[in-house]
């Protein structure tokens, strides 16, 4: 699983982005997973992924907003990477893209305008129209 995702929603600051669920970011947990992106990462994880693997999410630039979502498949962590996880669901975060990151909700929807995973960060000046980038 090698992509990058697209980008809804905007806000600021370190809100409580989930409402009455806890989530409030910190610089141990800067994202927050729903129940149904760690289903959909865990799904993914058996069908396509090997023993050992976890999810990287990760910025980079690119799109054309500035920057975009990547998710992606990995074995090793890097130095300073952050490590969390979602009911036993690995995603792993370089220390760059968790400032990016930070407070941002990732879920996982299906409906008439396509099935994947959504990225609600309240860092997100702008997005462009395809919401797969973000300045």
């Amino acid at each position: 699983m090698s992509s990058t995702a697209g980008s809804c929603g905007s806000g600021s600051g370190n809100k409580n982005v989930l409402g009455d669920s806890g989530f409030t970011p910190t610089d141990e947990t800067p994202i927050h997973l729903t129940a149904a992106a760690v289903e959909a990462v865990g799904k993914a994880l058996k069908e396509e992924g090997e023993a050992g693997d976890f999810l990287r999410i990760s910025v980079v630039g690119g799109g054309c907003s500035g920057y975009q979502y990547g998710l992606d498949f990995d074995k090793e962590e890097r130095m300073g990477d952050l490590a969390l996880d979602f009911s036993g669901v690995k995603v792993v975060v370089d220390p760059v893209s968790a400032g990016y990151l930070r407070g941002t909700v990732v879920d996982y929807v299906s409906g008439l305008n396509g099935t994947g995973f959504q990225f609600k960060n309240p860092n997100a000046k702008r997005t462009c129209g395809c919401g797969s980038s973000f300045s």
